[in-house]
């Protein structure tokens, strides 16, 4: 009897111990559709983190770490995410509008069919990332590096790009297939 109520304590207390380090350390890891992170995660390490569909509308993520995070789908509407390392993220579908992404890293990220409406991207590291029919109307990418750049369909109507560095010579008619680079500022003829 004392060798069974023995037993029985100590999984209790292994039980309680692992719902302690997860209710300190939440594991975003398996972050599900939904799922609502609107909070502060100001220089959070989410690297690598499965964060596919969830709701990070409004986060603050201003330095958060989420690079190589898989960020599929989710909803980052008016999100800081200022200084954040987003690179080799993949932002495919994501909804970015009006986001805050100015100085971000995103470097090899795939924002295919994302959706960056009016979001500030200025000064940021694009370089490799596909932008694959992604929509960037009304965005400012002024000082944002854009060196090797997919932009194959990607939709720049009213885009600010002064002083965005494509690579040196690049015209209008190197971006075949851009929408609204009729009503884009800074482009250089």
């Amino acid at each position: 009897m004392n060798y069974m109520r023995t037993g029985i304590i100590r999984s209790l207390v292994a039980a309680s111990i692992a719902l302690s380090a997860f209710a300190v350390v939440p594991d975003l890891t398996f972050a599900a559709p939904n799922c609502n992170l609107k909070r502060d995660l100001r220089n959070a390490d989410l690297s690598e983190c499965y964060l596919r569909g969830a709701n990070l509308k409004g986060a603050n993520l201003s330095g958060a770490d989420l690079y190589g995070a898989n960020l599929t789908g989710a909803n980052l509407t008016g999100a800081n995410l200022f200084l954040a390392n987003l690179s080799d993220a993949n932002l495919s579908g994501a909804n970015l509008s009006g986001a805050n992404l100015s100085h971000a890293n995103l470097s090899g990220a795939d924002l295919t069919h994302a959706n960056l409406s009016g979001a500030d991207l200025t000064g940021i590291n694009f370089t490799d990332a596909n932008f694959t029919d992604a929509s960037l109307r009304g965005a400012d990418l002024s000082h944002a590096i854009l060196q090797n750049a997919n932009l194959t369909g990607a939709d720049f109507t009213d885009a600010n790009l002064t002083d965005a560095f494509r690579r040196p010579g690049i015209s209008r008619a190197d971006m075949d297939g851009v929408k609204g680079l009729d009503t884009v500022t800074g482009l250089v003829d």
